[in-house]
Parts: C-alpha cells; sequence; structure tokens
C-alpha cells in the first residue's frame, strides 16, 4: 500500500480536508474511512477549507438554526471548533499509539489577526481550551507579528502548526520562535514530550509565481524546479538547526523535533506530474498534507523511493543559485506570498461569516 511505503520512509500523509458531511453519515469517503484504509495520520483545515464546507451546505442548517443570540464570530467558532473536535476523538487512538506525533487535527487563528501579536496569542489560547482535545494543534501564521505568539503558545504547552511559510529566511525565524518556547517551556518545567509542532512549508504557490516570471525572461530551463528546490533547502535547514548542540540539550529534556510539513502540495501546472509534490518531498520526520485529489492521485500511482531530498540538496541550492543568477528575487516573491496568503485566509473567513450571518436571518 502507498501510503504504507511513505510512511516506511519517514512521511506522515495528513489530509488538507474537513467538513461535517466527512465526519457523520455514510460517505464512503468519510475521515473515518480515510484513517482506516488510507493511511490518512492527521488532518489540517483552514480559513478557505471551513469556508467551502460550511457555505450553503445543508449538514450546518440545523446547528445554525438552533444557535440562540446573533454573534456570527461565536456560531462560526461553534461550528468549526465542533468539527475539529469530532476529528480529534476519530484520531484519538493513533494520537496514543504515536505518542503524540500523529492523530493531530489543526485550527486555524481567526486570519484577520495575523499582524496582532496579543490578539492571537489570546484566540490561540481560547480555541485550545474550546477544542479540549490533547490533539488539537492551533494554527499560526508565520508573520512577524505571529512569530513570538508561537513562543508564548508553545511555552504554555499548546502544541502549534505554523502556517503560511514561504521562505528559509523565515523558516528559520520559525524553528528559533519554536525552540525559544520550548526553552521557556522547560524553565517552567512543563513535560516537554507533551508539546509537539510542526512547521507547514508552502509549496505549489511558488512554482506558480517563480514559473511565470520564468516564463517572462524566456527561461525554460528552471520551470517547475524552484519550489522543490526551496523546500529541500528547508529540509536541510531542519536538519542542521535539529542537529545543533542547542536542541540536543533541549531533545535530552523530553523537547519533540519540529517537522517540517509540506503544504500545498496540489499540483496547480497541469504539465507536471500530479504527484510531483509528494514524490520528491519524501524524507524523515516530514508530513505532507494533501488535498483529496492529491491524496487519490498519490495512493494510485506515486513511485516512492525512500529519501527523496537528501540526495537533491546540492541540485537544489544550484538552482536557487541560478535563478538569483536569472535576476529573478525569490525573497520578493515569498515576501509577496505571504502577504497573499494572509489575506486570502482573511477573506475567505469574511466571507463564511457574512455567509453564516445570512443564514441566521
Amino acid at each position: 500500500m502507498k501510503a504504507q511505503e511513505i510512511y516506511a520512509a519517514g512521511t506522515s500523509i495528513w489530509l488538507d480536508d474537513l467538513s461535517r458531511s466527512k465526519l457523520v453519515g455514510s460517505d464512503p469517503l468519510s475521515l473515518s474511512v480515510r484513517i482506516a484504509h488510507d493511511g490518512v495520520r492527521g488532518v489540517t483545515t483552514n480559513p478557505s477549507i471551513f469556508a467551502g464546507a460550511i457555505t450553503g451546505a445543508a449538514d450546518y442548517a440545523d446547528d445554525i438554526s438552533a444557535f440562540s443570540g446573533d454573534d456570527v464570530d461565536a456560531l462560526v467558532q461553534k461550528l468549526t471548533t465542533d468539527d475539529v473536535r469530532m476529528a480529534c476523538d476519530l484520531f484519538l487512538d493513533l494520537y496514543k499509539t504515536s505518542n503524540g506525533i500523529d492523530g493531530r487535527v489543526s485550527i486555524e487563528v481567526d486570519p484577520r489577526l495575523a499582524r496582532n501579536t496579543a490578539e492571537t496569542i489570546v484566540e490561540g489560547i481560547a480555541l485550545h481550551a474550546i477544542v479540549d482535545r490533547p490533539n488539537v494543534m492551533i494554527k499560526v501564521p508565520a508573520t512577524p507579528e505571529g512569530l513570538p505568539a508561537i513562543t508564548a503558545l508553545i511555552a504554555r504547552g499548546i502544541s502549534v502548526n505554523v502556517t503560511l511559510i514561504f521562505s528559509l529566511k523565515r523558516y528559520e525565524e520559525v524553528i528559533d520562535a519554536f525552540t525559544q518556547g520550548i526553552s521557556l517551556a522547560s524553565e517552567q518545567g512543563r513535560d516537554l514530550s507533551t508539546i509537539h509542532s510542526v512547521a507547514s512549508f508552502f509549496i505549489s504557490r511558488i512554482d506558480s509565481a517563480v514559473d511565470k516570471e520564468l516564463k517572462a525572461i524566456g527561461n525554460d530551463s528552471l520551470l517547475g524546479k524552484i519550489a522543490l528546490a526551496n523546500a529541500h533547502c528547508a529540509y536541510d535547514l531542519f536538519q542542521e538547526k535539529f542537529g545543533s548542540a542547542q536542541w540536543k540539550e533541549l531533545a535530552e529534556r523530553g523537547a519533540q523535533m519540529q517537522r517540517p510539513l509540506w503544504a500545498s502540495t496540489g499540483v496547480k501546472d497541469p504539465s507536471y506530474p500530479d504527484t510531483l509534490y509528494v514524490d520528491q518531498l519524501i524524507a524523515p520526520h516530514t508530513v505532507n498534507t494533501m488535498p483529496p485529489s492529491t491524496l487519490a492521485a498519490v495512493l494510485d500511482h506515486s513511485v516512492i523511493a525512500g529519501d527523496a531530498i537528501t540526495p537533491q540538496i546540492a541540485t537544489a541550492r544550484k538552482h536557487l543559485a541560478d535563478l538569483q543568477a536569472a535576476g529573478i528575487s525569490l525573497d520578493s516573491i515569498t515576501q509577496a506570498l505571504e502577504e497573499d496568503g494572509v489575506q486570502k485566509f482573511a477573506q475567505a473567513w469574511t466571507d463564511l461569516l457574512e455567509s453564516v450571518r445570512k443564514e441566521m436571518r
């Protein structure tokens, strides 16, 4: 089975999808079926996923009509946290048998708070308490304002999924924010073995943006190569940072590594293989969260050949150097993608609130 091969090579498959219809009833692609038969070991959600799941869906009509009051923010929070709690319960056995590494379900703080450190911390603490399951992960965007919130939540013993990471520079800052949080948790006497984190490094959006610029200057040699090169160099950084003396000291106290999570792994260019961002990102201590269509393709025809990253790191560095030599600034592109990602999630959340508000009337 493909999922078992991928897991044996060190990569956990998580599903980038969640809806009430996949949690209750007899859907042949329900989450419980995915866990039992497709090797799914976790779930990620985001504002766009919830907007797509809830908007106009009959599955939520009873909850919406039964809600007392007119606080649409509170209602949407209830709908989303109820779904996440149910998903957490389905994963509890896996969470226990994997010692908390897998069986995780992520829920994001209100994306409109992405530029507000203090409110992100408050919201993260609140969501953790509302879901009230040990295997929930709180998603925090890797904005400059999100970094200290990551440290604060980790220090409180709350597991965190850091999202919207596009650049190597930001990824290093995320690792440092996480490590600082673990150090603070250790100083407070917390059980470090119970604090987990993943760093969601986005893939396909990089190629979409870079390929556009490459085509504009007539450079075909790097098409479809930069997203993977960026991710491969990120994995190299992961190995360096979590192989350091500082980390080894924390690990001796029970600290768990923050695993790289490959996100945005659905291929957007139809000329590329549909499993490209899975097959080429398999390596020890990683997670790949996939939309349902990508998971279906992977289970059908992925080609698994063990660690696909480590042998490619030197080539990855050359690709990034060649991109710079071609006059294309990856830093500028990743900064724009971060800003665009924050805006898109905020807009999706705003649209969801508006659609639910209409149903409340």
